[in-house]
């Protein structure tokens, strides 16, 4: 599994033969199930790769020492192992079917994706799809009172003095209050984590940002 670790509009992760040879521009994730996949799709990895990671100008850079070492993935169950397994499934093949119907790639895709006057209805079906996944990562971490539902909303405001005729930032993304709860228990779950492994022995206690 492969993201882009260069300066990236979009956090979109997808799998590709080990034979190939990659640019170092990329990070290379040796994961192949589907469960993995669906985790790090989410919302809930992307609003903690997007806290923790670079940026370059107002894209995001996918740093793997920030973004994913540091991750504190869910204790899944087979259950839920299962479950994320058949949603990163049909998500993961339903865009590579919509990506080749269309002759477009993941950037393009994405582009329309949180485009607030995209209405193809296989754009929505992805949304759709993206939103119960989401779904099935926030149950597998037991936050079943967190909701889903998503809006288009800026990223960021420009600047209107500028005359910039640039493409407004939106995004297809959780309210702030729904991002900023979730984002704050994945940085209590990774407090907790780590003080574990200080009791346990596997860390030695530092002074700073813990991680």
């Amino acid at each position: 599994m492969v993201i882009s670790c260069g300066a990236t509009s979009h956090a979109s992760f997808t799998f590709l033969p080990s034979k190939m040879v990659f640019a170092n521009t990329l990070a290379v994730l040796a994961f192949q199930n589907y469960s993995t996949f669906s985790i790090l799709q989410s919302r809930i990895h992307e609003n903690w790769a997007r806290f923790l990671g670079s940026s370059m100008k107002d894209d995001l850079r996918y740093t793997p020492s920030d973004c994913f070492e540091t991750f504190p993935f869910p204790n899944l169950t087979p259950d839920t192992e299962e479950r994320l397994e058949n949603f990163g499934q049909e998500y993961y093949e339903f865009r590579a079917q919509l990506m080749q119907r269309n002759n477009q790639g993941l950037t393009e895709t994405y582009n329309r994706f949180h485009d607030p006057d995209e209405t193809d209805e296989d754009i929505i079906h992805l949304r759709e799809l993206h939103q119960q996944m989401d779904r099935a990562v926030l149950d597998a971490y037991g936050w079943t009172d967190i909701p889903t539902d998503c809006e288009f909303l800026l990223d960021y405001e420009e600047d209107d003095e500028t005359g910039s005729k640039r493409k407004k930032p939106y995004r297809y993304r959780w309210p702030s209050e729904v991002h900023d709860e979730v984002l704050a228990r994945l940085l209590e779950l990774n407090q907790a984590r780590y003080d574990e492994e200080v009791r346990l022995g596997k860390k030695t206690q530092k002074r700073g940002k813990k991680t």
